[in-house]
């Protein structure tokens, strides 16, 4: 995780955020792995309560099980709340709004007046699924493939535009060439009919009965098949370039100028030249060492 988190005050608080939030101590790795597996239980039984078999068995099971989760998610929260400087900074990251979400619904069921019969409870709870996205947390990748996301959401979100005006001419032009009886009732079931057809799904609910209609699909169908991989070509180019810049430095050779070496490179590897400015050469000690015994 890396939001530029700081620890509060000297003393308890320091010592919960090397074990919270850093991974290079025996009781961070306890805690990590401890973590992961409670999240992994709670993410069983949410899964488990929603079959009816389970649920009519071992309903009360789950449902003291459930609370025990939310109980311990509940401090782990407060955990990692009390022991930053700047709490805020954490509640509006990624994790911070996930850790949010998978704690709070079950303790909003308590004073949602009605609850058993309110609908959106049914939703808040299962929320807290998304307590699986808290596993990403473990997993340098995953903020790889985030990174990537992110620079590539502009370019993105500019392709979304432009098939969205082309599902809208689309539609707009098939609900004027077909009749209602087809299916085509209005413009937004027109732009449902265009987004099955472009995608290639073809569910078969609203089928075009012109021959100028059926042509328009088949246009419309090869268009999908020629745009829809323009999202992937273009988050897979950012990923290799998030994937350079985890491995490449881009510090110049100071013999030869050359960039792109490895990180964890200490040569160049055209000129031989030591990378580390601010180590000296080990080959000079050794010539240092060397050069007594040549006079």
């Amino acid at each position: 995780m890396n939001f530029h988190l700081t620890p509060g005050a000297e003393g308890l608080r320091t010592r919960l955020f090397h074990i919270i939030f850093e991974s290079d101590t025996p009781g961070a790795k306890a805690f990590d792995i401890a973590l992961i597996a409670l999240i992994l239980l709670s993410v069983a039984v949410i899964l488990l309560g929603s079959v009816e078999v389970y649920a009519e068995r071992y309903g009360e099971v789950f449902y003291y099980l459930e609370w025990s989760f939310t109980v311990l998610f509940s401090i782990e929260l407060i955990l990692r709340i009390y022991c930053l400087e700047r709490p805020t900074l954490y509640l509006k990251s990624f994790y911070g709004i996930v850790d949010l979400i998978a704690v709070l619904p079950p303790w909003l069921v308590l004073f949602v007046p009605g609850a058993h019969g309110l609908v959106i409870v049914r939703l808040l709870r299962v929320l807290r699924i998304f307590r699986i996205l808290r596993l990403m947390e473990f997993v340098g990748e995953a903020r790889l493939l985030l990174d990537a996301l992110k620079r590539s959401m502009r370019q993105i979100l500019l392709f979304f535009s432009g098939v969205f005006m082309v599902v809208t001419l689309f539609a707009a032009l098939m609900y004027n060439i077909e009749s209602p009886e087809a299916g085509f009732t209005s413009i937004p079931m027109s732009m449902y009919w265009a987004i099955v057809s472009m995608t290639t799904v073809g569910y078969g609910d609203i089928v075009p009965a012109t021959a100028l209609g059926k042509s328009i699909t088949v246009l419309l169908m090869l268009l999908g098949y020629s745009i829809i991989a323009v999202p992937t070509g273009v988050f897979s180019a950012q990923v290799i370039r998030s994937i350079r810049e985890e491995r490449y430095s881009e510090e110049a050779c100071p013999g030869c100028g050359h960039e792109r070496h490895e990180k964890r490179a200490r040569y160049c590897l055209r000129c031989g030249t030591w990378l580390d400015e601010d180590s000296e050469d080990p080959r000079k000690k050794e010539e240092d060492k060397s050069a007594p015994e040549d006079n």
